[in-house]
């Protein structure tokens, strides 16, 4: 498939990307070979290839989530530099 370099244009100009000439000309035939090959990797039978998400069997292994003992209002407080009736207090940042 051929792209043009319109299109590069067009897809940088997306990107917020500003490209040479030399550069557009260098992506536009990069671009095409990519999507050539993507095409003929559309010509392949996998209609016998089962549908994975990895190819490797991948499993999260995690702790048990156990209760244990936490903070305690004062505790959690104890380093604030400012505080008020058991909360923090932050500068107002709404204009």
């Amino acid at each position: 498939m051929k792209i043009s370099k319109q299109e590069v244009e067009h897809v940088a100009k997306l990107a917020r990307l500003e490209l040479s000439e030399q550069e557009m000309t260098l992506y536009t035939g990069q671009l095409s070979d990519i999507l050539t090959y993507i095409e003929k990797l559309n010509e392949l039978d996998t209609s016998k290839v089962e549908a994975t998400s990895h190819v490797l069997d991948i499993k999260n292994v995690m702790r048990d989530d156990v209760p244990a003992a936490c903070l305690t209002q004062e505790q959690a407080l104890a380093n604030a530099p400012d505080k008020d009736a058991g909360h923090y207090r932050v500068p107002k940042i709404i204009e």
